[in-house]
């Protein structure tokens, strides 16, 4: 579909505007990165374990000895750990949704630390050579996005689905009985990426299994705040008073933080 899309170009049809023409690509890419985001679908015996199941997963949740982890402890309220998501099977269904927690706690601490650096005068101050064309100092971290040209948030988009494709390439699929939240070395899989995700600069010691597993509870727990933190800046960036311990904190945001485009075009318009 998304080739169908961008091959629409070369039929003879009236040209189509810039805006109409970014519209058609952005649509493109959105569609091929949603691809990135759905697992594949490996085949699943009903009668080989492939991976945890929810008893695992009760032992799993009781075992952190966090405050966090104590106080949540194990919590499925929709019954997620009993359904089988596109044909994975029960206990591929479960890894898919425990790589899906890790990897969504942290974008949100990424999110939530990038929200605090971009409101610091280092960054949204006055800047003698320009982070990008179009650049207001004292702009917030939101405004900050909005400002930014359209072919700039292009990019980054794009590289979050190279990103993304590189993380489902794996020798042992999550959904597989691989192991959730695990980001394989990319250093090299193309000329331009000179370093991993993870370590880039090869400074964090070898560590034990024991240490291994206290280091994926603790990520776990600060992805968990971290969630809660760059949701609730949001909330009362957009909807003041919405956040009784932010308030009067952080300024007002006019947009729509879900639109990331918004300021740009429409594509449904």
């Amino acid at each position: 579909l998304g080739s169908s899309i961008l091959n629409t170009t070369s039929l003879p049809i009236h040209p189509l505007s810039r805006f109409a023409k970014m519209q058609t690509v952005v649509l493109a890419l959105a569609l091929g990165c949603a691809a990135a985001f759905a697992p594949s679908t490996p085949a699943v015996s009903t009668t080989t374990r492939v991976g945890a199941t929810k008893d695992d997963m009760i032992a799993i949740a009781e075992a952190n000895p966090d405050f966090l982890g104590k106080a949540i402890g194990f919590w499925d309220p929709l019954g997620a750990l009993d359904q089988s998501f596109w044909g994975l099977g029960n206990e591929g269904t479960i890894g898919y949704l425990r790589h899906a927690e890790i990897k969504h706690g942290r974008v949100a601490m990424a999110a939530f630390l990038g929200y605090l650096t971009q409101s610091t005068p280092l960054v949204s101050g006055p800047h003698k050579l320009l982070p990008y064309k179009g650049y207001e100092p004292g702009l917030t971290p939101p405004e900050q996005w909005d400002a930014m040209p359209v072919y700039a948030k292009l990019q980054i988009f794009v590289l979050i689905g190279m990103l993304e494709s590189y993380g489902e390439i794996l020798e042992v699929h999550y959904c597989n009985g691989g192991l959730p939240g695990y980001y394989p070395p990319i250093k090299g899989n193309r000329p331009e990426l000179w370093f991993n995700l993870y370590d880039p600069f090869g400074w964090f010691p070898e560590k034990t299994e024991e240490e291994k597993i206290r280091g994926r509870q603790v990520e776990i727990n600060n992805g968990r705040l971290a969630q809660f933190g760059i949701l609730s800046l949001l909330s009362e960036a957009t909807t003041p008073g919405s956040v009784p311990a932010l308030k009067g904190l952080i300024p007002v945001y006019e947009g729509n933080p879900m639109i990331p485009f918004e300021g740009d075009f429409s594509i449904f318009s």
